[in-house]
């Protein structure tokens, strides 16, 4: 009996230990160290670990990082299946040289994978199924208080928003003191301590993270702002600083599969930077990730960097002036062709600031017309009831619960595109600015703040790199209130001929009856 106990107990711990090295594909795997040292735990130890593919013999190599109470870690997203090798590096002996390995099972069900560039100026998730970011802007909600956070992620997940905007150093929005700052004082009240990093509020930093991505939402982490004016000092450290800086946030938050690196917001208005330095800082950042998240950087308004160096995987671009018509998305997708992410086209918004203007409808309107040109647009709320507005209190600013008209409107926006057969893209791009092809004879059009009573059904005879119309086919018409969130199909079928430049018309001239208000979409689809 003895020995079947033995035998039996030994069964457990070889499965328990089996199970630990057992990660779903786009999970997370940790090495952990205990090491006790007199140097700075930050910048005096060295540690790394190459992880490597059996089967491929693909290597990623990830930096590790110190975490506090004595403990270092390493951390690990594989995004093959199968057995992965690995060998620790570190100028500490007993972190040196370990081996082990870990075996990547399938992803867990509901699972997509990282979000990368597709193959059309757009988005996919890491098993191929598109992603369409219809995301929103909360700059310090990470550093609100824990009540105003939880709303954060309330209002996120009823909303339906799949990407939120925001910043790991603190900004002037910011009210009370936080607990914690990515760096440690000496002191209560002393100068920072640029080699030591506060590992509280990274661990804080990285439940957030996790947590959108429990809720469907992609991080979009803004490295730098301008926004500090001195009250920290964050947005003047050194280059050495700054990188050092970069190399622990990778290290950290590389192996978390929803997040982005912004590396900065504004990065104009920051004038303690060269523009020289923050391309260092962006190409230091894609070469120490080596999963390659997708990264990008913003500038102030209608400020555009070069975003066709490589490093760049998308243009994240502060301008409005090309949402006013519908030519003008399409056109910034014709001369970057890379995806187009309009991350700032001003906000829902009563305060002073021409910026912060936007009425409910102004928002919803902004969004669609990126969406006709093939781009994408980050919506933002700037409405409060305290007296200061913008400062604090509005979502914009600190999180909290969406007090404006637009975000209701975000799960029927994101309920149109999902069931699109592919992502929008203008038909007959210079041509036609109003009508995008979304696939094999489906298409949608988007009348803005016009408001015909009937529109003479036609179409473009190219649908961008889809079924090209030849006449004799025959549609469907739905209408779409965007506004009003409603959806009505028309009984009627329109058959087509082939008409002039490049056009087919209904071949009887029947025209699609309107509503005559703002704020209309027609989605046409073929009947087959």
């Amino acid at each position: 009996m003895r020995k079947i106990l033995i035998t039996i107990i030994a069964l457990f711990s070889f499965a328990a230990s089996f199970a630990q090295k057992q990660v779903c594909k786009w999970g997370r795997y940790e090495v952990d160290f205990k090491h006790e040292t007199t140097q700075n735990p930050f910048t005096d130890v060295e540690l790394s670990a190459t992880f490597t593919h059996e089967q491929s013999g693909k290597s990623l190599t990830v930096d590790g990082f110190y975490d506090g109470d004595n403990t270092y870690r390493l951390r690990f997203m594989p995004m093959e299946e199968g057995k992965w090798n690995y060998t620790t590096h570190s100028n500490v002996e007993k972190m040196d040289g370990n081996t082990g390995y870990i075996v990547c099972t399938a992803p867990k069900a509901g699972t997509h994978g990282m979000v990368k560039v597709g193959d059309d100026q757009d988005f996919i998730y890491g098993d191929g199924t598109q992603y369409y970011p219809v995301g929103t802007t909360s700059y310090a909600w990470i550093h609100s208080s824990l009540e105003r956070q939880e709303q954060t992620f309330k209002s996120l997940e009823e909303s339906g928003f799949n990407k939120i905007r925001f910043i790991v150093f603190p900004n002037g929005s910011v009210k009370d003191e936080p607990e914690h700052y990515p760096f440690v004082r000496d002191g209560k009240e002393g100068a920072w301590n640029y080699t030591c990093l506060d590992t509280k509020f990274f661990q804080h930093l990285e439940q957030c993270i996790e947590r959108l991505d429990k809720i469907g939402v992609e991080a979009d982490v803004i490295l730098f702002s301008p926004y500090d004016g001195g009250r920290w000092g964050f947005d003047r450290m050194t280059m050495d600083t700054n990188l050092r800086y970069l190399k622990y946030v990778v290290a950290r938050l590389g192996a978390y599969s929803n997040v982005w690196w912004s590396i900065a917001n504004e990065w104009d208005l920051c004038k303690k930077k060269t523009l020289d330095q923050w391309l260092e800082m962006s190409e230091y950042v894609a070469k120490k990730d080596p999963y390659h998240h997708l990264l990008s950087i913003h500038g102030s308004t209608a400020t555009y960097i070069n975003y066709m160096l490589p490093y760049y995987t998308h243009a994240s671009i502060q301008d409005h002036g090309p949402l006013y018509n519908h030519e003008g998305a399409a056109t910034v997708r014709n001369i970057i062709p890379k995806p187009i992410v309009f991350d700032e086209v001003c906000y829902e918004g009563d305060i002073s600031a021409r910026w912060g203007q936007l009425s409910g409808e102004d928002m919803i309107e902004r969004m669609w017309m990126g969406i006709i040109g093939g781009t994408y647009v980050t919506h933002g709320e700037c409405l409060t009831n305290r007296t200061d507005n913008y400062t604090g209190y509005s979502y914009l600013a600190t999180g909290g619960d969406f007090v404006g008209s637009s975000p209701r409107r975000i799960k029927f926006m994101r309920s149109i595109l999902k069931e699109l057969p592919n992502v929008p893209r203008l038909a007959d791009r210079s041509w036609d600015g109003m009508t995008a092809g979304c696939g094999d004879g489906t298409y949608l059009i988007y009348f803005g703040k016009d408001a015909p009573k009937s529109w003479a059904f036609s179409l473009p005879c190219k649908n961008d790199r889809f079924y090209r119309l030849q006449g004799g086919e025959k549609f469907k018409v739905e209408l779409i209130d965007t506004w009003n969130m409603t959806r009505t199909k028309l009984p009627d079928i329109y058959e087509v001929k082939m008409g002039e430049v490049k056009r087919v018309n209904e071949k009887k001239g029947k025209k699609v009856k309107l509503p005559g208000k703002p704020y209309m979409m027609m989605k046409i689809t073929m009947v087959k």
